[in-house]
């Protein structure tokens, strides 16, 4: 951190009482300044638009669920004009989709509201100087994104009955029991079979199913 002044922040949620609790205590903290707050995206930009004392923050915390432009809308607007800003998802909703869009959007980090006085200060100092920090469960959750997101691209060649025979087959059924559930005929069920094998490079209805497991299709 620059120990010539302080650690200059902005924050942005939607709560008034959050903000004021992150303020009082980061106000206390040594060589932090809360230098703006704004209730959603929108009013930060046009905050950091007409001029903040000081200049653009060194860094904001923005909440994920915010009316008119959430988090994520707000992260990708702010690194897009201000790309020395730094910005911490700060937010009590996890959710894997979401903390990928957030780190893709510009994110430095993606913090939990049930972090620690102590926790959120050291994340702050690695945000400013350019290092992510997160927690296993958030770490976690972003794993869980975009192996999502991978198989989701994965299956774009497919049609939605194919997935959907791939899914039944996976779950080990036959022919004749797919006809039934999808009502469509065995010669179909065949084709789409057939159909699979191809597109997924697989020579047998057991790969196939194993395949769809291992990409995590399965089961859901």
């Amino acid at each position: 951190m620059n120990q010539d002044r302080d650690l200059a922040i902005m924050i942005v949620d939607d709560h008034e009482m959050v903000r004021m609790g992150l303020k009082t205590y980061l106000m206390l903290e040594d060589g932090m300044n809360v230098v703006a707050e704004a209730g959603n995206g929108m009013q930060a930009l046009a905050m950091l638009e007409a001029g903040i004392e000081g200049g653009v923050p060194d860094l904001a915390l923005v909440d994920l669920m915010m009316p008119e432009m959430d988090g994520v809308e707000t992260t990708r607007a702010l690194t897009a004009k201000y790309p020395d800003l730094k910005v911490i998802i700060l937010t009590s909703f996890l959710d894997d989709a979401k903390v990928v869009e957030a780190m893709e959007a510009g994110a430095t980090s993606y913090v939990l509201k049930t972090v620690s006085s102590e926790e959120l200060v050291y994340v702050i100092q690695g945000a400013f100087r350019g290092m992510p920090v997160m927690n296993a469960e958030v770490s976690q959750a972003l794993t869980r994104g975009l192996r999502q997101r991978t198989a989701k691209e994965d299956t774009e060649g497919l049609t939605d009955r194919e997935k959907e025979v791939l899914l039944l087959i996976a779950d080990g059924k036959s022919n004749k029991e797919i006809s039934e559930e999808l009502h469509i005929s065995i010669k179909t069920v065949k084709t789409h079979v057939s159909n699979l094998l191809m597109k997924c490079e697989m020579e047998d209805r057991t790969q196939l199913a194993i395949y769809a497991h291992r990409k995590g299709w399965a089961g859901r």
